[in-house]
């Protein structure tokens, strides 16, 4: 498995590579999460990760490394144990859930496959997420990024794709992973209104593509210096390679401060501006819900309680008996 350095703990053991059995067994743990579920690159590698780090903590505590008989032992306070290390390290209550769910879909598979069955994962109690809520760019501001006003003029066509991001981040409502996953022969340039997007799970959905993205999209295929084939990655970095989500991340920090944006704007920050701004001209949550290629209703339904603070600002400040 791959070296990774997440905390202090990693220089204590929390880091060290799997057993020979365990090895084998994870390998085919997550090959099984990737062909036959569809999970995301992304997921599996923090999967991998956590499972990973949680071997090397039992590694640490039992002083030698970790089998898989270790695991058909393993108790409620071993686990109890490896979350604590982690808090301690610094590592919020989102991450421990998403370690948690990690493992218990490593064990469970284990059980469907007749390997052990241990169910002290199961009886642990998920970590408390603090409820949060999208914090999306005001129309004004959202504006402001989409024109370009802060991209400076820097190279034309690094500019040029800059903004063709931007616009699909902000005007398709795409994941930055998902942008960055296109290919040439998918570009959605002019006469193309819509796109067919692979999203998390292997999720597929369609998505409509405004026609500024759609001429972003064209201006900057036309300025990039590198030859572009139908399978070659849309967007390249200025040296011609993968281009990084945190290249755009980098732009949008750039213009937070050339824009005044809040610390909140992130290239992600922008499918929240989508999804909010639609809610509030009146789009039903069940198309954004479609449009955003969220599986359940309920991630969804997040936005809504954005768009009740804005009319509740609203309201205080308009009605002549809001304070009275």
């Amino acid at each position: 498995m791959t070296e990774h350095r997440e905390d202090k703990n990693a220089a204590a053991g929390l880091d060290s590579p799997l057993g020979t059995d365990l090895s084998s067994i994870a390998g085919n743990w997550l090959s099984a999460l990737q062909h036959e579920r569809g999970r995301a690159s992304l997921t599996l590698t923090a999967y991998e990760r956590d499972v990973r780090q949680f071997i090397g903590y039992l590694d640490s505590q039992m002083g030698h490394t970790t089998c898989i008989g270790d695991l058909d032992k393993l108790t409620i306070k071993m686990v109890r144990g490896f979350l604590a290390s982690r808090r301690r390290a610094g590592i919020e209550g989102r991450s421990l859930a998403r370690s948690l769910s990690a493992l218990r879909n490593f064990f469970s598979w284990l059980e469907s496959e007749a390997i052990i069955k241990n169910r002290a994962i199961a009886q642990v109690t998920r970590p408390k997420i603090p409820h949060g809520v999208p914090k999306p760019l005001t129309v004004g501001k959202a504006a402001a990024v989409m024109n370009g006003d802060g991209l400076g003029d820097g190279v034309d066509w690094i500019a040029a794709r800059d903004t063709a991001i931007l616009l699909l981040l902000y005007g398709s409502g795409l994941r930055i992973s998902e942008a960055l996953g296109l290919v040439r022969r998918d570009a959605p340039t002019p006469g193309r209104d819509v796109m067919r997007i692979c999203g998390k799970g292997g999720k597929e959905r369609v998505v409509p593509v405004l026609p500024v993205t759609q001429a972003a999209v064209a201006n900057y295929i036309n300025l990039c210096p590198y030859p572009l084939e139908p399978d070659t990655p849309l967007f390249f970095g200025a040296k011609g390679g993968t281009l990084s989500p945190r290249i755009i991340q980098l732009v949008m920090e750039r213009m937070r401060e050339t824009l005044a944006l809040p610390q909140t704007a992130t290239p992600h920050a922008l499918r929240h501006s989508f999804a909010t701004h639609l809610l509030s001209a009146g789009a039903d949550l069940r198309q954004i819900q479609e449009l955003l290629g969220h599986a359940s209703l309920s991630t969804t339904q997040v936005y809504t309680e954005v768009d009740r603070d804005h009319l509740l600002r609203v309201y205080d400040a308009a009605h002549p008996r809001a304070r009275s």
